[in-house]
């Protein structure tokens, strides 16, 4: 290699004008003996340079020295690669330079030379978009199938990804359709996941797989329903596409539930009218009102209002939670999952031992409070049938099992009554129904006054009467004094207005200001005075996580038998 011929860029006497596309000073060089083959810092020599230009005239007098040898040496330099691999011919391919390309043909370029990373001259022209340069080097036997990228792409690929429709037109004639790269992606997949509508009905009219799978089993309408191209989701739905084909080994996942999770409606709503019904409620199914919830988008919207249930089906085991209420609480913390805990409750999901977890074994309350808005706690006369709440049309009763599983989980969470107690009472739930030996044997004095305060203390049980004289004699409780004697006449009056009414009535409605009493008196029958306990827990060590609670309380779980 002639090191003299090089300039300090390092590009060589004939390389620099062939550079320019100067065929007179490349001819007057080459007369005078200066190197067509020294190379730059790339590998690059003067046939590359006039290649990566297009000059036609500058190939043409470097071939024309070339080949002022023997043939073998003239092929070899014709096929000569940089350090990345790539002859003149790749690199003329890859400008798009079609009249270059026919010189070189005709010095015998390998048309199918490989770069090192894998790239063939007409890959490279497809990536570039020279459909000229594709048609040309297809009629002349360039290998269409090769596989051009460590992740084993073939040109159909390529074309797709890059949107070059007319080379899509041009390759589909030669390609194998179902070419399928390491993770198992066709052509048309690729389409769809890309939103290369125009790619994606050439494919499919032209015979391509429409429910072609991935490695992992998705399809090309689950990859276009998730990244939300409505448009190929139509063309794939015209075309044959099966929207119920599974598409996770995992749980059965569909299209509707890449739709749901991310948010596009309009897919969604398309979706909703060709997916079998079956996955609402079906065992083994999983409802997309679950996916909806998850990244808290506003689909669930739709989906409810197309008849989805808001209880859906127990996903326990395929997903860990019991239902799209469950999940929504478990995610509460962000606002817009509030959003969704608002619709699902508005939409009549009933809630289970799981759900009141989320809302009692804490310190905050604000999940609790949200519940109550949509839940009404029916007086005990009423517990055995279904009430109409009058004037409150966003709420619905409390279903039996649901006030059962609440009281349970209360019950078991007494070291938060600082905080649920005054919601729930408030509410209108029964105070009686949390008179048990464990209610008054673990709470904290504030707690127990509270609750004393709102039943007849002087007609307790002997066994509650007996835990309260043993917890005044250990000193683990400082009573109000007014619970040393019976109660005033004034009290029990009230007991016996709200016994009249309904709890939920008294406490949840404006009954009290529309009784003929004075006004001073309607806080008072609304029990208003009695003194709520402080929800702090400063004094005592740290609850375990919440999911810990969940764990311990299934493990220890005794059910209260108290309705």
């Amino acid at each position: 290699m002639d090191f003299k011929e090089c300039y300090r860029d390092t590009v060589s006497s004939v390389a620099a004008a062939a550079r320019s596309g100067c065929k007179e000073r490349a001819r007057e060089l080459i007369r005078k003996g200066f190197s067509i083959d020294s190379r730059d810092n790339r590998g690059w020599h003067a046939l590359h340079e006039a290649a990566a230009a297009g000059s036609k005239d500058c190939v043409r007098e470097i071939l024309s020295a070339a080949g002022s040898g023997s043939s073998d040496e003239c092929r070899a330099y014709v096929n000569s690669l940089t350090h990345e691999g790539e002859s003149a011919f790749h690199v003329a391919a890859q400008r798009g330079h079609l009249a270059v390309i026919r010189l070189l043909l005709k010095a015998h370029a390998n048309i199918n030379q490989s770069t090192n990373d894998l790239s063939s001259p007409l890959y490279a022209a497809v990536d570039g978009g020279h459909k000229e340069v594709v048609r040309l080097l297809v009629s002349k036997g360039a290998e269409v199938n090769g596989l051009h990228t460590a992740s084993c792409w073939t040109c159909l690929h390529q074309a797709v990804y890059k949107r070059h429709s007319e080379i899509v037109r041009i390759l589909v004639r030669v390609c194998h359709l179902e070419a399928p790269d390491d993770h198992k992606i066709t052509p048309l997949f690729v389409a769809a996941q890309y939103g290369q509508q125009e790619c994606l009905e050439i494919l499919a009219n032209a015979g391509a797989n429409v429910n072609a799978q991935a490695a992992d089993l998705a399809t090309p309408l689950m990859i276009a329903s998730q990244e939300g191209h409505e448009g190929c989701v139509e063309v794939l739905l015209d075309r044959g596409a099966d929207p119920n084909l599974s598409c996770s080994s995992d749980w059965r996942q569909l299209p509707i539930h890449a739709a749901a999770e991310f948010g596009h409606d309009g897919i969604l709503k398309r979706l909703v009218a060709v997916t079998d019904r079956v996955c609402d409620r079906g065992e083994g199914m999983v409802s997309p009102l679950y996916s909806a919830v998850r990244n808290h988008c506003k689909s669930f919207e739709l989906l409810l209002r197309e008849g989805y249930s808001p209880d859906a089906q127990d996903c326990t085991d395929l997903l860990g939670v019991r239902s799209p209420l469950s999940l929504a609480l478990s995610l509460a913390p962000n606002k817009s999952q509030r959003e969704s805990l608002r619709l699902l409750l508005a939409a009549g999901a009933s809630l289970n031992e799981d759900d009141w977890l989320y809302a009692l074994a804490v310190d905050k309350t604000e999940l609790l409070q949200l519940i109550l808005e949509h839940r009404w706690i029916a007086s005990p006369e009423n517990w055995s049938r279904s009430v109409a709440v009058s004037n409150q049309s966003t709420r619905t009763v409390l279903k039996l099992q649901e006030l059962r599983e609440m009281v349970c989980v209360a019950l078991s969470q007494i070291r938060f009554a600082p905080c649920w107690l005054p919601l729930l009472l408030d509410a209108g739930l029964e105070p009686s129904l949390l008179l048990q030996p464990n209610m008054l044997e673990e709470a904290e004095s504030g707690v127990l006054n509270y609750l004393l305060g709102f039943v007849n203390w002087s007609t307790l049980s002997d066994p509650l009467k007996h835990i309260l004289e043993e917890r005044l004699e250990e000193k683990t409780w400082t009573p109000h004094g007014n619970f040393e004697s019976i109660p005033c006449l004034s009290h029990l009056c009230r007991l016996q207005v709200r016994r009249a009414l309904g709890s939920d009535v008294l406490m949840r409605t404006a009954v009290a200001q529309q009784l003929p009493v004075p006004p001073l008196l309607h806080d008072f029958l609304q029990f208003r005075d009695v003194p709520k306990p402080a929800c702090t827990h400063s004094s005592r060590p740290p609850a375990p996580p919440l999911s810990h609670r969940i764990l311990e309380y299934y493990r220890t779980h005794k059910h209260r038998h108290v309705l």
